[in-house]
């Protein structure tokens, strides 16, 4: 199951009455419940050996990935406000990788064009490669983040100019 699937599950339980869900596939066992009254409420994700609650609040995780890029914009840089100029960010916590593999070619270098859609890199977390889509269109003018770096949650990944 992957980021993109977990998500869709987060929205189908925002949109109905339900207030748990589990679904068990290949060894893969996710459980995810929230409080009737929209508070914070825990997402239990587990593995046969692993179980971890992550605090989520009810309304937020579905709109998550569409709003970072348009924040992105107006946030000033440290060196200053670049015009036409916006910031792919991460959408989870977890490992930074350029490529698939160390043997492949890294999914976007410094001026690579891409698009909303295309892959820009894998974020690996709780042992799940998850593809991160760039979300704007652009040139790719630098790589923030050292292959096999950790990142945070909104923490800027790619710097790119818009057109």
């Amino acid at each position: 199951m992957d980021l993109k699937q977990i998500k869709q599950l987060i929205d189908l339980m925002q949109r109905s009455d339900l207030t748990e869900f589990a679904v068990e596939e290949e060894g893969f066992k996710i459980k995810i419940a929230r409080a009737s009254n929209a508070a914070a409420a825990p997402v239990v994700v587990a593995t046969p050996t692993v179980a971890t609650a992550v605090p989520f609040p009810a309304p937020a995780p579905a709109p998550a990935p569409a709003p970072a890029p348009a924040a992105a914009a107006p946030a000033p840089a440290a060196g200053g406000d670049e015009a036409g100029i916006v910031y792919v960010k991460s959408p989870m916590v977890g490992t930074f990788y350029k490529a698939a593999s160390p043997e492949s070619k890294a999914f976007a270098e410094v001026g690579t064009k891409i698009t909303e859609s295309s892959v820009v890199c894998i974020i690996e977390a709780m042992k799940i490669m998850n593809e991160i889509q760039a979300d704007v269109k652009g040139t790719v003018v630098e790589i923030l983040v050292e292959n096999g770096s950790p990142v945070e949650y909104g923490q800027k990944i790619f710097k790119v100019k818009q057109g």
